[in-house]
């Protein structure tokens, strides 16, 4: 079975394959997957030093007892103004795993249900003859979209230079598309040859 989707301002339309577009929507794995892409793009590099790591404070402040002050070990303790921190935050990895093909299935039940919700719209009149802003722009406002995210085989230096002024509007790749650009989107235009690059990669 094949679904056919109309191409923007053209009578004939384009098949797609149901394997990648008629997948039922499976929001717990695509709520897995939006997470484990944003938990892999934290750096994770923040770090902090304990008192171990706080140079100095290796002799003690003054004998333990006949001073009248409470007992102290050394200047680096976190009760004191120069040492270190309680609970210092250390470098971590906030990769989370998770299997190719539940990558697969969880991007194909996001392209089902823009699919669905006619979000997805197939056409390469988006591909910029010039690198000017008004003349893209002039075909986006006709999709009536805040956030638009447009998916070629290959970014081209007129798409690249005609898009970049345009609040909301994002161009990727078939081969670097992510879920979390595909939930953000209000609309997603998607070119005949990205397109098979997507099925490709999805199937």
């Amino acid at each position: 079975m094949e679904l056919k989707i109309p191409k923007l301002n053209e009578q004939n339309g384009i098949q797609v394959s149901e394997a990648v577009f008629g997948q039922s929507y499976n929001e717990t794995l695509v709520h897995q997957l939006v997470t484990r892409y944003l938990a892999g793009a934290r750096q994770g590099t923040k770090a902090q030093k304990t008192r171990s790591d706080v140079s100095g404070g290796g002799i003690k402040p003054w004998r333990q007892k006949g001073t009248g002050r409470a007992r102290s070990g050394t200047t680096r303790s976190p009760l004191w103004r120069t040492g270190g921190a309680t609970f210092a935050a250390r470098p971590r990895n906030y990769d989370q795993k998770l299997n190719k093909k539940m990558f697969r299935v969880g991007v194909r039940s996001i392209l089902s249900e823009l699919l669905r919700q006619n979000r997805l719209i197939i056409s390469a009149e988006v591909l910029a003859d010039t690198p000017k802003t008004r003349a893209l722009r002039a075909q986006l406002d006709a999709f009536d979209s805040k956030r638009t995210l447009i998916v070629v085989s290959q970014v081209d230096m007129n798409l690249a230079l005609a898009s970049r002024n345009i609040p909301y509007v994002e161009v990727v790749e078939a081969a670097n598309l992510n879920p979390v650009l595909l939930v953000a989107a209000d609309k997603v235009i998607v070119t005949p040859s990205a397109l098979q690059q997507l099925e490709e990669r999805l199937a």
